[in-house]
């Protein structure tokens, strides 16, 4: 073997030694990339849940009359109807900012009612930590899904108060959505009157 041919050798390996030095680099950085891109969609959606279970709890205390009621669609959040003159909750439907989309999970209450919001995203939360309180329970959410955005009526005065119930009264059934993830008591259903 001449001289020549093993200094070709010598280049054609160093030269594959770059490129899967190059690679191996834009593969963690495509990684670090993908997480900061994740945990800015995460922020978002806690300001846009945020949003929403403000404006579903505007809606609920600004009910005219005695009976107070959540919106029956999110588009009753845009205009409330309920009075002649135009009254806005939101500006806008906002996208899910893990789906790209409009389109929300949406947490029910009486009569089919909307208390709350959640993402549709498949997925498992980076953000693990340090929520408001109000959101505490999102700490243990294995998915996007478990994240609820909700208001319930019956707490709020509930978490200001934070007492026992009076002797004699039965404790409250539980609530489907975490009471950490909902402003107020959770809505409670009847119990059957034979029990």
């Amino acid at each position: 073997m001449r001289p020549s041919q093993r200094a070709q050798g010598f280049t054609y390996i160093g030269l594959l030694v770059a490129v899967a030095l190059a690679g191996l680099g834009l593969a963690v950085t495509g990684e670090a990339w993908r997480t900061t891109a994740q945990r800015e969609k995460e922020r978002e959606l806690l300001f846009v849940g945020d949003e929403f279970r403000k404006a579903i709890k505007q809606y609920y205390e600004s009910t005219p009359g005695g009976m107070k009621q959540f919106p029956k669609s999110l588009e009753a959040l845009l205009k409330d109807e309920r009075y002649p003159t135009t009254r806005r909750y939101l500006r806008k439907i906002y996208r899910d900012p893990m789906t790209g989309k409009r389109d929300w999970g949406l947490v029910r209450g009486p009569g089919e009612s909307i208390m709350g919001v959640y993402s549709l995203a498949p997925g498992t939360p980076i953000k693990r930590a340090n929520f408001p309180t109000e959101y505490s329970s999102f700490e243990r959410a294995e998915s996007y899904t478990a994240w609820r955005f909700a208001f319930s009526e019956a707490g709020a005065a509930a978490s200001s108060e934070a007492t026992a119930p009076a002797p004699g009264l039965a404790q409250p059934a539980a609530s489907p959505i975490p009471a950490a993830s909902v402003l107020g008591k959770p809505f409670l259903a009847r119990e059957p009157a034979d029990k």
